[in-house]
């Protein structure tokens, strides 16, 4: 089966890109596949991190992609969806997690079908972004009416789908773990690692905007520490204002039980921040669902989250971590609290170690061959 993948992907860097790594290495052992990525995939104006390109990895992240699309350059689009409709692979893949790349995925869909022989799959992080802004139902609609089958990463997400496309033809298949982070160390090796000499530690993970709920947490620690001496690290960029964040903080007299990690966390070093932590907190106010759990789960670490989209799907309560039911600071750190008093963490682990072969990236590639073969 011929196939190409069109999204993030390396050389670019974050979870998407590492999602594409993955699922490429898995799809190639049996079809012929090609990965397109893109030249500019944000205008730099509106791109709120560093840099949008992978640094400081390992030779594994590398995958033979191509470097050709322009996600602003309407030109650019007519001559990709040419060279897709001419390569005429069997299926499309895109990765869709926002409305700003409907128009350019659309373009290059219409042509490249016009060949009478491709089909488009969709997986889909998100049909509706966090951050809402006019227009993006209707964007989404426009391309989704290209598309033949769609991957919903929760039943949250598919709740969108059908409400833009009530007869699409779906499969909801749980994110695989990212297991391209290495294997866990030893939590004291970890600890020495970052410099971190602390007894009792929890994880929030990955890039900061405001619907991830840091600031939350923040105040959570702050009743946390009232039962046990627990240090907050963060490991991830600000994505949005870190002022409101750094004030609260040294409101709260916290600037010594946080740790701040605010850089890009290269692939190679990502290990050593999860293997550290006793639990990941995910404080989202917001989600559809997230990477992070599937990380967490390949280092075998409980996750702490609010129930918010399809997080309960994966975050088993009382079994590999805690959902909290109100999305409180109280709430957050009454998990926390509980999580150290009933001595959690041996038991959650184990559960983990129960729950991992579901979501292997073998049986995620059965699933979308399964519904391609579907109709």
């Amino acid at each position: 089966m011929k196939i190409s993948i069109i999204s993030t992907a390396y050389p670019l860097r974050g979870g998407i890109a590492h999602f594409v790594g993955l699922i490429y290495k898995e799809l190639a052992k049996n079809n012929s596949v090609e990965v397109i990525t893109f030249k500019r995939q944000y205008p730099s104006l509106f791109f709120p991190g560093k840099s949008q390109l992978e640094s400081g990895g390992d030779e594994s992240e590398k995958i033979p992609s191509q470097i050709r699309i322009d996600s602003i350059n309407p030109f650019n689009w007519f001559s990709e969806g040419i060279k897709v409709k001419r390569a005429a692979p069997d299926l499309i893949i895109f990765k869709y997690w926002m409305p700003f790349f409907a128009p350019c995925f659309m373009t290059i869909s219409k042509i490249a079908k016009l060949n009478g022989k491709t089909k488009v799959l969709v997986i889909c992080d998100n049909v509706l972004p966090h951050e809402r802004k006019i227009g993006d139902k209707f964007l989404t609609k426009l391309f989704f009416s290209l598309s033949d089958y769609f991957i919903l990463l929760s039943n949250k997400v598919l709740e969108d789908l059908i409400s833009i496309k009530p007869n699409a033809n779906y499969k909801v298949l749980p994110h695989p773990i990212y297991s391209n982070f290495g294997e866990r160390v030893p939590k004291k090796e970890a600890r020495e690692k970052l410099k971190l000499k602390d007894e009792k530690l929890i994880l929030f993970f990955g890039f900061i905007r405001d619907y991830k709920g840091l600031d939350l947490l923040i105040e959570a620690l702050k009743l946390i520490k009232e039962k046990y001496p627990v240090k907050l690290i963060v490991a991830g960029e600000f994505y949005s204002n870190s002022d409101k964040y750094l004030s609260l903080i040294d409101r709260l007299k916290l600037k010594d039980d946080i740790r701040l990690f605010t850089d890009f966390i290269p692939t190679n070093e990502v290990k050593y921040y999860f293997s550290a932590c006793d639990a990941v907190l995910l404080p989202y106010k917001s989600a559809t669902q997230s990477g992070i759990v599937q990380i967490a789960m390949n280092f075998r670490k409980p996750v702490i989250a609010t129930d918010v989209g399809g997080l309960k799907e994966v975050v088993l309560n009382n079994k590999t971590g805690f959902i909290t039911e109100e999305i409180s600071a109280e709430k957050i750190a009454d998990s926390v609290i509980r999580f150290y008093a009933e001595n959690k963490e041996e038991e959650f682990i184990n559960n983990i170690e129960q729950e991992i072969e579901k979501y292997s990236w073998s049986k995620f590639v059965e699933g979308i061959m399964d519904l391609y073969n579907s109709k």
